[in-house]
């Protein structure tokens, strides 16, 4: 009989526990499976993102900001990493050409409509250091920090970028001023070029000699923005397919030479190099000249020693105002037989 009392008992606390653990593991389940509902609720409930509002288009916002107060026209440089660097005695080619307009008659309020165009972040950054209107273009797939020696692989595509993004400011109804960043800026341009408003561009040559056809520079110039110059940008750009190894300064001149400027009814002004001046023709005349151009010169230590003589000889010249000959460009005319230098990566 014992016997058979303790085995109820047990049976009796079997049954107990059997029964609530049916009921603990009903209400266990339950809250499980009301967290993971709850979980998968709250992951599924889209989160509020902070977001950062931009310009719908920068470069428009910059261009604006630039041509205020100058008639719709931009000044606009190209620069990149080469161009902002230290070199020989710790000046940069940006520095000298900014340096210009402060030296220049009448030229540093001509600061507030230059846009810097820099083809990386350290052009850019440096841009932005300066205060000056910038903008960053756009070079997926492309190189273009180091210096792109003359008619290098690298210096051809750099120039059509250049052209490609001035096809789209002029698209944009802006006249463009272009200027090379190794051009010493020592009197406005404005007052010199022609008021002419039937003229579409003004551009810069190597020499004055007309007889032997206008050797066009595109290191300086002034266009307008209309249809035909539309046009000529746009033809000018897509010759580049069929011009393999060519410059875009070569393909222009092609296209001047072959007519078909005169077959969008073009007017052009040619700039003489007395006003417009450079280093493959100098002014003879201080008084006029306007611009300073370190072409003819093949690597950009040699642009700056020489551009460095040339500021120096600007001012002297304000001091005496003596008309004087430039300082000669030994630099830039060695540049060509320096077979042994390497441009920086």
């Amino acid at each position: 009989m014992p016997l058979c009392n303790d085995s109820s008992r047990n049976l009796a606390v079997a049954v107990a526990l059997f029964f609530a653990g049916v009921l603990y593991f009903s209400f266990s389940t339950h809250s499980i499976s009301d967290h993971i509902s709850d979980l998968l609720h709250n992951t599924n409930t889209p989160q509020q993102v902070k977001t950062i509002e931009f310009p719908q288009d920068e470069l428009e916002a910059v261009l604006e900001s630039a041509a205020a107060g100058n008639n719709n026209t931009v000044i606009i440089a190209l620069v990149n990493r080469a161009y902002v660097e230290e070199v020989g005695e710790g000046r940069t080619m940006l520095d000298l050409f900014l340096e210009s307009f402060w030296e220049g008659e009448g030229t540093l309020p001509l600061l507030d409509h230059l846009v810097l165009v820099a083809t990386d972040h350290t052009a850019y950054d440096r841009c932005r250091f300066k205060r000056l209107h910038c903008y960053k273009m756009d070079i997926k797939g492309v190189d273009l920090e180091g210096e792109k020696v003359y008619m290098s692989a690298d210096f051809i595509e750099m120039m059509w970028r250049r052209t490609h993004f001035l096809l789209d400011v002029l698209s944009r109804g802006y006249h463009i001023l272009f200027t090379d960043t190794d051009v010493l800026w020592l009197r406005t341009p404005f007052s010199r070029l022609s008021n002419n408003g039937s003229l579409d561009m003004q551009i810069s040559v190597d020499q004055n000699n007309v007889e032997a056809g206008h050797a066009i520079n595109t290191g300086f110039f002034h266009v307008r923005s209309n249809n035909k110059t539309f046009s000529l940008f746009n033809k000018w750009y897509d010759m580049r397919l069929n011009s393999p190894g060519m410059k875009e300064q070569d393909v222009l001149q092609k296209l001047l030479d072959t007519g078909f400027f005169n077959q969008l009814g073009l007017n052009v002004n040619f700039l003489n190099t007395t006003e417009f001046s450079g280093f493959c023709q100098d002014s003879t005349d201080m008084g006029v000249v306007t611009t300073v151009h370190a072409n003819c010169c093949r690597h950009i230590p040699a642009k700056i020693f020489d551009l460095t003589l040339v500021l120096s000889d600007w001012k002297s010249y304000k001091t005496s105002h003596v008309n004087n000959k430039w300082s000669p460009h030994h630099k830039c005319g060695g540049s060509w037989k320096d077979n042994d230098y390497v441009p920086k990566p």
